[in-house]
């Protein structure tokens, strides 16, 4: 499935790309992950964890940066993984792209992801809400932590965490605000408002 999201970072795009390419250091910033190996520089193998519900997910992969475009501020990642228990099998083909939006910077994300096992059984559209709540997070975490990075000061605390709860609860109101959008939108249309 195809996912679209984007974020806005208050710094230029010339600091947001060279964060991002410091993975050891960017990584933690999205909710669930730990980087466990670097193999290369563009080769990372870690897990990622989530819980939606009543099914808790803990995912072991490698993460493989297939294309740096320095001019266009374009990457392109490849991440795939396998539950550590359980038959769940996830892969996920990413292109984030910075464009400047102001004084800031605008990050495009475009997610091409394929879902297996337990997590498959939410279907597209709470996936696609609970992405967009863990890119939210990832986008605060990356703001209030680009100026201590760019100071040289080392990471003090862990980046803010989205509970499993917390993130079930915030794509569940997102689902429920696009479905009454979508209600009032459809009875206006009818005459019905």
């Amino acid at each position: 499935m195809r996912l679209d999201n984007e974020f806005e970072v208050p710094a230029p795009v010339e600091q947001v790309w060279r964060y991002l390419l410091d993975v050891p250091r960017m990584a933690p910033n999205l909710p669930g992950t730990e980087l466990n190996e670097v193999v290369d520089e563009n080769t990372y193998k870690g897990h990622l964890a989530a819980k939606l519900g009543p099914v808790s997910m803990r995912f072991a992969g490698v993460a493989r940066i297939l294309e740096r475009d320095e001019a266009a501020h374009r990457i392109v990642i490849k991440a795939e993984g396998a539950e550590a228990t359980g038959k769940g099998q996830a892969s996920m083909g990413l292109t984030a792209t910075l464009v400047k939006a102001g004084s800031g910077t605008k990050v495009l994300v475009a997610q091409d992801i394929d879902i297996s096992g337990a997590a498959a059984q939410f279907g597209r559209g709470m996936i696609g809400d609970v992405t967009t709540v863990l890119m939210r997070t990832f986008a605060q975490n990356v703001a209030e932590d680009i100026p201590r990075w760019s100071r040289g000061e080392q990471r003090s605390e862990p980046a803010r965490a989205a509970s499993g709860f917390s993130i079930w609860w915030q794509a569940t109101k997102t689902a429920l605000g696009r479905f009454l959008g979508r209600f009032f939108v459809s009875r206006k249309a009818r005459g019905l408002t």
